[in-house]
């Protein structure tokens, strides 16, 4: 019924969504999760000159060659960056726009810029000095991720290139298809993204909700997850 394409977050890969694409297929969707330049099995590419535009240009590459049209996007925490980029220069082959705990920046904006102070000095703290000064390392996955998933999916994730959060975004204007915001409320109320997810509420997008699961819902609560994004794709 409806083709996803995902924007995935940082230090991930199109491989953290696996659990989501039986679920959804089981309900006539299409998901497809390409993986961002230097990230995942694409980690062999990463270099220092990655920035957010690259991103952006890795999943409008998918859309022209895959020769995609009328696409649910899907932007999952950075890859709420990304999401927002494409949707822009992108805006003839999107439907629909989802931001998944993640953030939806406006013109100008970096990922740093609408980090909280405190976890944009977290972040800055955990940049490596000397060869890997460029590249950010994985941050711990959410506490109540279960062992199991933590154990399949730690190992494959990779440090992020610097640039892809200092770069700022540039639009030409609001996104004009339907917006839909999916906040994880597992989280304590001074949680970064909650902030999206309130703007969501009070600028009347096409639909805000809130999930019971923490910052990872495609592997931690996937049925929830696949739930409303059918949701969203009959809507």
């Amino acid at each position: 019924m409806a083709t996803f394409v995902v924007a995935h977050g940082a230090w991930s890969a199109g491989w953290a969504w696996k659990k989501m694409h039986p679920r959804l297929a089981a309900r006539g969707h299409r998901l497809i999760t390409p993986t961002l330049t230097g990230l995942g099995e694409r980690s062999h590419l990463a270099h220092e000159g990655i920035d957010l535009d690259t991103h952006i240009t890795d999943i409008l590459n998918v859309l022209h060659y895959d020769d995609l049209r009328d696409v649910v996007l899907i932007g999952h925490s950075y890859g709420g960056m990304v999401a927002t980029g494409v949707a822009d220069r992108g805006a003839d082959r999107v439907s629909k726009l989802v931001y998944i705990d993640a953030f939806a920046p406006r013109d100008g904006e970096s990922a740093f810029d609408v980090m909280p102070a405190a976890t944009r000095a977290q972040r800055a703290d955990a940049v490596a000095s000397g060869p890997d000064s460029w590249r950010i390392p994985p941050g711990p996955m959410p506490p109540d991720t279960p062992p199991e998933d933590i154990a399949w999916s730690t190992p494959k994730r990779v440090p992020h290139p610097l640039k892809c959060f200092a770069q700022k975004i540039k639009l030409s204007a609001e996104p004009k298809m339907p917006r839909f915001y999916i906040y994880a409320g597992r989280k304590p109320p001074d949680d970064r993204f909650r902030r999206f997810y309130e703007r969501a509420q009070n600028e009347k997008w096409a639909g805000a909700f809130e999930i019971d699961a923490s910052h990872n819902p495609h592997i931690t609560a996937p049925d929830a997850l696949t739930d409303l994004l059918d949701q969203i794709a009959r809507a």
